[in-house]
């Protein structure tokens, strides 16, 4: 098992950065795909970002490419995830999710087994 811990989140002006981060605790970091997920008021949660085990695949939703950036730190038993240009449809909760599946697709939620409490993003306009 392992724990998820975000921090990071708060409020931000449209443009502005924000780098959320996922403390892990229990197993090793190194044994999951990590990903990222975010969730607006009324609607279901969707995918944002997701890194595999080594770091070597990494995916995005349209939606944050080329605007968002999901590192890991095995080391450190923390994920990141790096927001710029953020703007108001980026407001949500973000949570962080562990992935223990061999062949990950890295954005399917349902792939996912263990989640952090969410921290809260919102981007005022």
């Amino acid at each position: 098992q392992v724990q998820l811990v975000e921090s990071g989140g708060g409020l931000v002006q449209g443009g502005g950065s924000l780098r959320l981060s996922c403390a892990a605790s229990g197993r090793t970091l190194s044994s999951y795909v990590m990903g990222w997920f975010r969730q607006a008021p009324g609607k279901e949660r969707e995918f944002v970002a997701a890194i595999s085990r080594s770091g070597g695949r990494i995916d995005y939703a349209d939606s944050v490419k080329g605007r968002f950036t999901i590192s890991r730190d095995n080391a450190k038993s923390t994920v990141y995830l790096q927001m710029n240009s953020l703007k108001p449809e980026d407001t949500g909760v973000y949570y962080c999710a562990a992935d223990s599946n061999i062949f990950s697709t890295l954005r399917t939620t349902s792939e996912y087994d263990y989640w952090g409490q969410g921290t809260q993003v919102t981007v005022s306009s």
